[in-house]
């Protein structure tokens, strides 16, 4: 038991458990200390039920001693982002509205968590209705970043990485829009994963075939988060547009080489948003890890002019289709930025919104055809580091007003609408010590060369 603590790998505590190291129980009893002690100050898990979580864990510990077959996940504490709902747990999606929600069922990406038998302890906490790349809410108050707690930990997944980077669960479940799962790894020092459209299947949900927001993992490390992958990926009969692979071909263990590797870097993408200099010191910095390992960087870029429009139509047209009826019978209950957003839907046009799709196609094919050319694009993650946690949004960039709370999120929002997969890594620190990590990139579909590019820049990194 002396050797796993918190901060031990997913993969090393899973292995734990099962050798009987150590159990559930005492597992738990070390992220419980970790929380006790980090989560007052920090505000990542919300909704925590130790009593629960430790019948849980004597559950688990039970089944392990029965000889049955257990989990991939065996035994270790899980917190829900809280947008995902978790039957019998509160479920509040950072709105008032839902203060009290208890959901009577579990959604498919908590199903199959919950089946690879995690020791559920609570919910990580998220903006309101999961908008925005800061996390806070009138619920639960504000998620604040772990290396540094006067900064955002960023969002909407904020409190599922921040938990993470401290150490008070090993592996988190997000979702992602404009940025979600990649912008809080990148704030937070973490790993998370947009994966491609139809990788990870949600369901319910009210339009199967809107494809803005996905599901995926975050985790400390590449390797864990390939574990997590495994576990949430591959297909189910309720949701027509995911992919056939088994996710089980996501497993550990990860044998990448950055050798041959032709990558395409980019610090702003030929100047479709500004970028923080910190940022861009870093995403440049990573250039000579990729060469080192026997990699070809060039400096290039796809053309993504009409991104910028698709995701800002699709996104609007998408809250206002969710959540429009809500506002209209709800109008003071919605944060202003949000509230804007879904009467921006309103106005929309079918017209509009066949635009977006056209070029929304259009975007695939440029990145199909890049692609022919470089194995991987590498850029910021985000176009900051982490920001002063008492703001909804940068309100600059080098001295250049950001108009809108999105427009410091693009280096993360025009990737979202080129369908690829893509990766926030750890790269570096700004001068003052605040966690910066790059985007990596890769064709639809190629999650595992993702995943072996990014464990080996890490471990040469």
């Amino acid at each position: 038991m002396d050797t796993v603590s918190v901060d031990s790998t997913a993969r090393e505590m899973v292995a734990a458990v099962r050798s009987r190291e150590i159990s559930a129980r005492e597992l738990l009893d070390l992220h419980l200390a970790r929380i006790a002690e980090r989560n007052p100050e920090l505000n990542a898990i919300v909704s925590l039920d130790e009593e629960r979580a430790r019948e849980g864990a004597a559950a688990a510990d039970e089944h392990l001693a029965s000889g049955a077959e257990v989990g991939p996940l065996h035994g270790l504490p899980f917190a829900f982002k809280d947008t995902h709902a978790v039957a019998g747990w509160r479920t509040t999606y950072g709105s008032p509205l839902y203060a009290d929600h208890v959901p009577d069922s579990d959604e498919l990406i908590v199903e199959r968590v919950r089946r690879a038998g995690v020791v559920v302890i609570g919910k990580t906490n998220v903006p309101e209705f999961a908008a925005g790349s800061h996390t806070f809410n009138t619920v639960f108050g504000t998620t604040r970043n772990p290396v540094d707690p006067s900064r955002s930990a960023g969002g909407s997944s904020g409190g599922a990485a921040c938990a993470l980077a401290a150490g008070m669960v090993p592996l988190a479940d997000g979702s992602d829009m404009g940025g979600s799962l990649r912008n809080p790894a990148s704030f937070c020092g973490v790993v998370g994963l947009r994966p491609s459209l139809g990788r990870v299947p949600e369901w319910p949900l009210y339009n199967q075939f809107e494809t803005t927001s996905v599901g995926g993992p975050m985790a400390r490390n590449v390797g864990d988060l390939a574990l997590l992958l495994s576990v949430q990926a591959g297909p189910d009969p309720r949701t027509p547009q995911a992919l056939g692979q088994p996710g089980s071909s996501f497993a550990p263990p990860l044998t990448g080489t950055l050798d041959g590797l032709r990558v395409a870097l980019s610090a702003d993408l030929g100047g479709a948003f500004d970028v923080d200099d910190a940022v861009a010191s870093v995403v440049a910095g990573s250039a000579a890890v990729f060469a080192a390992g026997g990699a070809v960087v060039t400096e290039a870029h796809p053309d993504l002019a009409v991104a910028d429009d698709t995701f800002r139509t699709l996104r609007a047209w998408h809250l206002q289709a969710k959540l429009g009826p809500l506002l209209r019978e709800h109008p003071d209950s919605f944060k202003q930025s949000l509230a804007d957003n879904i009467r921006l839907g309103e106005s929309l046009t079918g017209a509009d919104v066949a635009r977006a799709y056209t070029q929304r196609t259009a975007l695939a094919e440029t990145m199909r055809r890049f692609f022919e050319q470089y194995d991987v694009l590498v850029l910021p993650v985000s176009q900051v580091p982490p920001f002063p946690a008492d703001q909804e949004f940068p309100h600059a960039i080098n001295g250049r007003p950001m108009a809108t709370y999105l427009d410091w999120m693009r280096s993360a929002y025009l990737i979202t609408v080129t369908g690829c997969p893509a990766l926030a890594l750890p790269a570096g620190r700004t001068p003052d010590g605040l966690p910066v990590g790059i985007q990596v990139v890769a064709p639809h579909g190629q999650e595992r060369r993702l995943l072996e590019v990014a464990s080996a820049f890490e471990a040469a990194h």
